[in-house]
């Protein structure tokens, strides 16, 4: 699979190629911030496949969290596009950045329901985890 996309104004671009890892929505309060209020949609995609092909971004990681992600987003319009995890060897990639936001289909899993506002909306039949989802060993 290969996913075009974006930011709001052009001046950033990607490409990620490969099988999403995983399809889920973030209900954690950081994601609220970037969002604006709603769920964070995304996908896991692998790390060989992803590169930008216009401009760069600016990176942002929160100084007084541990283990703080990076956040990569244009600096002239603001769009946040990707998210990378210590210890994570996958991009995250922001639904809404893709030229064709059909090709995620949906989420597999809702993560940090903990947080979820009373306003969110889980479709049904997707597994919900008040944090993350326990790792496979």
């Amino acid at each position: 699979m290969k996913l075009e996309g974006g930011c709001y104004c052009g001046a950033v671009r990607y490409e990620a190629v490969g099988e999403p890892i995983l399809k889920a929505q973030c209900h954690c309060r950081a994601c609220q911030h970037i969002t604006g209020g709603a769920p964070n949609m995304f996908m896991l995609m692998p790390v060989a496949g992803f590169r930008w092909t216009k401009g760069e971004p600016k990176t942002f990681s929160h100084p007084g969290k541990e283990n703080a992600v990076t956040r990569a987003f244009c600096a002239a319009c603001g769009t946040h596009m990707t998210t990378r995890r210590p210890g994570l060897d996958a991009v995250v990639l922001k639904i809404g950045t893709l030229d064709d936001p059909t090709l995620y289909g949906g989420p597999a899993i809702a993560i940090f329901t903990e947080d979820k506002q009373p306003f969110h909306a889980v479709p049904d039949g997707v597994h919900q985890f008040e944090k993350l989802p326990p790792t496979r060993g």
